[in-house]
C-alpha cells in the first residue's frame, strides 16, 4: 500500500489484496488499478470501458476502502438488482432504494444507511434528485460522509447517445449541492459506449472537475460478427430458429416492439425451445422471474426488447441476436457485447431487411414533444444520421470490426478474421483513382467554407444540374461531371467505405457533412491507396449492346428525349415526370431491347413498366434496325404490360420535386435530407403522387408482406380513419406505409 492513497482500513497491505478479499481476483484487468488509485484520491473521472472489462469494479472497491457510502446511480430496476445481488453474495453491504420496495422497508434500509451499515447505494436518477431523498443525502453527508457519485451507464446523459434519458441532465444540480465544502464529493461517470462526442457532452453535463479519462479498446476479439439477409416473415422465421438450434449455450434475441417480442419466443416454444420473453408490457414480477430463469441458466434464450440485458451479469452468453434492424451502433455494440463476457468464442448475427427501416423511421417519428405534439425535430434528425450509419455498416463490405471500432473513434487494420466480410472476403478493387476524384471534390467546397454530405457530392461527381448543385454553383467546378463513368450507387459504396477506412470524416451533429482529415489529405496526394471490397458484376446482368459508339448513343438519346416530350405534352406534364434524364442516358447506353432488359433501368418503376416499356422499347429497336445494328430476339412474344389506366391528374409542384428525387433513385429518407423536409412531408407526397397515378414503385417502399395485411385491414375497418386501421393492425405499422397502401387502394378502387 502506497502511502498517499487514503484507504479507511489499514488491514490490506495493496490493492491487490483487497481485490482478493471481496472479490476473489488476483491481479486486476488492463486499466482497473490506475482508475481505483484516482478514485481513491478523490478525482473526478470519466470511465469508458467495454461490457465485460469489469468497470463496475472501479468504483465498488473504491466504495470499500473509502469513508463514508458511495451512492450509484442506475437507470434500470433490473440493473440495480442484479448488481446489488451479486455484491451481497459477496458479503459486501450494498442496497437499494427505488419504487419496487415498500415505504417500510425503505425506512428501514434508510436507518441501515445511516447506521454506517452499507457502503453502496443503489439508485434511480429520478428517486436521487427528488427534494425528499436529497434531504436525506444532507443526513447522509452530515452522519456518515458520501465518498462519490457513481454514475453507472453515464451515456444516457448524452442527446447524441443511445439511451438519452432527459432526467440524466439534471444530476449536475449534485455538483452544484455538493461543491462549497472543504472537500468536494468526486463524480464518477461510466458507460460501455461513447462516441467522442458523447464523451464531450457527459464531460459538460456533469461538470466534471478536471477528471481522468480512461477509454478502454472496444475491440471484442473473442466475438464474431454478421450480418444476414432478412427475407419474409416465415423465411426469416426458419433462418432465426435453424441459427438458435445450431448454437450452443444460452442466448438473447432483440426484437423491436413487444408485439414482436411475443410472437417469436410463442413461436420458439411451440417448437420445443425454452425461451421467455422480457419487455416493459409484462409487470415487474415477471420480468424479474424470467430474467432470473434465465441467468440460472433453466431457460436457454430469451427474446426480449433493448430494455433487457443493461448491466446483467451473466457471462456466459454463447450468441446474441438482432431480429430487427439495431436504431444506432452505440446501442447494436452495447447489446450485441453482452455475449461472451467470460472472454469465450460467441457469435452475434444482425437480421438486415430494408422493412425494418421503415419501421425504425417510424419510431422517429414518434419523438414528439409529450405537452405540445410537436415533432422533435433536433432528436429525429439525429436519430435519423445513426438509422443510417446502421445501414451503412449493415450493407457495408469492409471488416465489420473496422467499421464498430471507427465509430468510437479507434483505429483497426482490418482482417479481424472473425466476422463474415473478413472470414467471406469480395473481391478487392483498387478504387484510388476514384477516391482521388470524391475527395478531390470535397476539397472543392471546403475552398468555399461549404460542406455537403454524401448525395450531394455524387450528384456533383455525375454532372447533375438539380436546383441545389446550380444554386450553390457547382455546376462551375472542376470535378461536376468527372464521375459520369460511375453509378450512384458506386460512389455510395466508396463514400461507405472511405468514412469506415477513417480515409474521410463524417460530421455527427445530425448532418452528415463531409470533411476532409490528415490521411484524405495523403489519397490525394497519391501517397495512400484505397481499395475498395466490391459485388461482381454479374455476365447475366449485363445489357451493354456491342458495336455502338459514342455518336450513336449521342444520338439515340437526343431521340429518346423527343419520344419523352411527346408523351409528356399527351399527359399534361412535364417531360422528367415521364423519366428523368438519368434514366434515357442509361436507356442510350444500355440500349434494352426485351421487357426484362428495360425493367433493369434506372428509375423504371413497376408503374413506369406497364406505361412506357412497349414504347421505348420500340423505338430503341427501331433506331438500331435503321443502324444496322443487330437485334437481340428471345423465343416467344415480348411480354405485354398491363393496360394503361388513365392519365394521372396534374400533381403540386412540390410533389413533382419529389418525385423527380424519387425516381433519380433516392430513398426517402435521403430526399428528406436533400429538400429540409420532415421524413413524413416526404412519405406524404409519395402517397399522394401514387394515389394521383404517377409512377411509384409501392413494393419498394412497403414490403408485400405487410401490404396484404393492410390492405385487409382497409377493408376492415375503412378507409377513411388512419387511427383507426392503425389500431385493427397494432403498434408495429406506421402511418406512411399505411397512408402509401392506402392510397394504393383508393387508386384502384375508383
Amino acid at each position: 500500500m502506497t502511502a498517499s492513497i487514503p484507504y479507511a482500513t489499514t488491514q490490506f497491505a495493496s490493492l491487490e489484496q483487497a481485490l482478493k478479499h471481496y472479490f476473489g481476483y488476483d491481479s486486476f484487468r488492463p486499466g482497473q488499478r490506475q482508475i481505483i488509485e484516482h478514485t481513491l484520491h478523490d478525482r473526478d473521472l470519466l470511465v469508458i470501458m467495454p461490457t465485460g472489462g469489469g468497470k463496475s469494479l472501479c468504483f465498488q472497491l473504491p466504495a470499500l476502502l473509502k469513508e463514508g457510502v458511495m451512492i450509484v446511480v442506475s437507470p434500470l430496476i433490473a440493473l440495480m438488482q442484479d448488481q446489488v445481488q451479486a455484491l451481497q453474495n459477496n458479503g459486501i453491504p450494498a442496497t437499494l432504494l427505488n419504487s419496487s420496495i415498500s415505504p417500510a422497508e425503505s425506512n428501514y434500509r434508510q436507518a441501515a444507511i445511516l447506521d454506517r451499515k452499507i457502503k453502496l447505494v443503489y439508485v434511480a436518477p429520478e428517486r436521487l434528485l427528488s427534494e425528499s431523498f436529497l434531504g436525506f443525502l444532507d443526513q447522509v453527508k452530515a452522519r456518515v460522509g458520501i465518498s462519490a457519485f457513481a454514475i453507472d451507464e453515464a451515456h444516457c446523459v448524452s442527446e447524441w447517445g443511445h439511451d438519452f434519458r432527459p432526467e440524466y441532465r439534471q444530476l449536475r444540480r449534485l455538483r452544484h449541492r455538493y461543491q462549497n465544502d472543504d472537500r468536494v464529493i468526486p463524480i464518477l461517470a461510466l458507460t460501455a459506449t461513447a462516441t467522442e462526442r458523447v464523451r464531450h457532452d457527459i464531460l459538460g453535463q456533469l461538470e466534471l472537475q478536471d477528471p481522468h479519462i480512461h477509454v478502454a479498446s472496444f475491440n471484442r476479439p473473442n466475438l464474431y460478427y454478421e450480418v444476414r439477409p432478412k427475407s419474409g416473415s416465415r423465411q426469416a422465421y426458419t433462418d432465426l430458429f435453424r441459427q438458435v438450434e445450431r448454437s450452443k449455450g444460452a442466448g438473447i434475441i432483440y426484437c423491436l416492439s413487444r408485439k414482436r417480442v411475443d410472437e417469436i419466443t410463442a413461436k420458439l416454444q411451440q417448437d420445443g425451445m425454452s425461451a421467455l420473453p422480457y419487455h416493459a408490457g409484462l409487470s415487474d414480477a415477471v420480468r424479474k422471474e424470467n430474467q432470473d430463469t434465465f441467468i440460472r441458466d433453466d431457460a436457454r434464450v430469451m427474446v426480449a426488447t433493448v430494455a433487457f440485458g443493461m448491466g446483467i451479469n451473466k457471462p456466459d452468453v454463447r450468441f446474441v441476436i438482432h431480429y430487427d434492424l439495431p436504431r444506432n451502433i452505440e446501442g447494436y455494440y452495447q447489446e450485441s457485447g453482452r455475449a461472451g463476457r467470460d472472454g469465450e468464442p460467441s457469435h452475434c448475427t444482425l437480421f438486415y431487411g430494408t422493412g425494418d427501416i421503415k419501421t425504425v423511421e417510424f419510431l422517429i417519428a414518434q419523438k414528439v414533444n409529450p405537452e405540445t405534439g410537436e415533432p422533435l425535430e433536433d432528436e429525429q434528425r439525429i436519430a435519423t444520421q445513426q438509422l443510417r450509419r446502421v445501414i451503412n455498416y449493415a450493407e457495408a463490405t469492409d471488416c465489420r470490426r473496422t467499421i464498430q471500432l471507427g465509430y468510437f473513434g479507434e483505429d483497426f487494420p482490418g482482417n479481424c478474421g472473425t466476422c463474415d466480410n473478413c472470414c467471406h472476403p469480395k473481391p478487392i478493387a483498387d478504387w484510388t483513382l476514384e477516391a482521388q476524384k470524391f475527395l478531390s471534390c470535397v476539397a472543392r467546397f471546403a475552398q468555399r467554407d461549404q460542406r455537403f454530405g454524401i448525395n450531394h457530392t455524387i450528384d456533383v461527381l455525375r454532372g447533375s444540374k438539380n436546383d441545389r448543385v446550380l444554386k450553390n454553383g457547382h455546376d462551375q467546378l472542376s470535378t461536376h461531371g468527372i464521375g459520369k463513368d460511375r453509378s450512384a450507387e458506386e460512389w455510395r459504396l466508396l463514400a461507405r467505405s472511405l468514412i469506415h477506412q477513417r480515409l474521410l470524416d463524417e460530421t455527427t451533429d445530425g448532418y452528415s457533412m463531409l470533411q476532409l482529415n490528415a490521411l484524405s489529405w495523403e489519397v490525394l496526394k497519391k501517397q495512400r491507396s484505397v481499395m475498395v471490397a466490391v459485388d461482381p458484376v454479374k455476365a447475366e446482368d449485363a445489357t451493354t449492346p456491342t458495336n455502338v459508339d459514342a455518336a450513336e448513343v449521342e444520338a439515340l438519346y437526343d431521340r429518346l428525349q423527343k419520344l419523352r416530350k411527346r408523351l409528356a405534352d399527351e399527359q399534361s406534364v412535364p417531360p422528367y415526370v415521364v423519366f428523368p434524364n438519368s434514366s434515357l442516358r442509361s436507356m442510350a447506353n444500355l440500349q434494352p431491347q426485351t421487357f426484362a432488359q428495360f425493367a433493369k433501368i434506372s428509375g423504371v418503376g413497376s408503374r413506369k413498366l406497364a406505361q412506357y416499356s412497349d414504347v421505348f422499347i420500340a423505338e430503341i429497336r427501331a433506331f438500331r434496325d435503321e443502324r444496322g445494328l443487330p437485334l437481340q430476339t428471345e423465343t416467344g412474344a415480348i411480354p405485354q404490360p398491363p393496360p394503361l389506366t388513365t392519365p394521372p391528374t396534374r400533381a403540386s409542384e412540390t410533389q413533382l420535386q419529389t418525385l423527380v428525387l424519387y425516381q433519380d433513385g433516392l430513398e426517402p429518407a435521403d430526399i428528406a435530407e436533400r429538400r429540409n423536409f420532415r421524413l413524413s412531408t416526404i412519405m406524404s407526397h409519395l402517397a399522394e403522387l401514387l394515389e394521383l397515378g404517377y409512377p411509384i414503385d409501392l413494393d419498394a417502399l412497403v414490403p408485400l408482406d405487410r401490404q396484404d395485411k393492410i390492405m385487409h385491414a382497409i377493408n376492415t375497418v375503412g378507409p377513411d380513419a388512419l387511427g383507426s386501421i392503425r389500431e385493427h393492425l397494432g403498434e408495429m405499422y406506421g402511418y406512411d406505409e399505411i397512408r402509401l397502401v392506402r392510397s394504393r387502394w383508393r387508386r384502384e378502387t375508383e
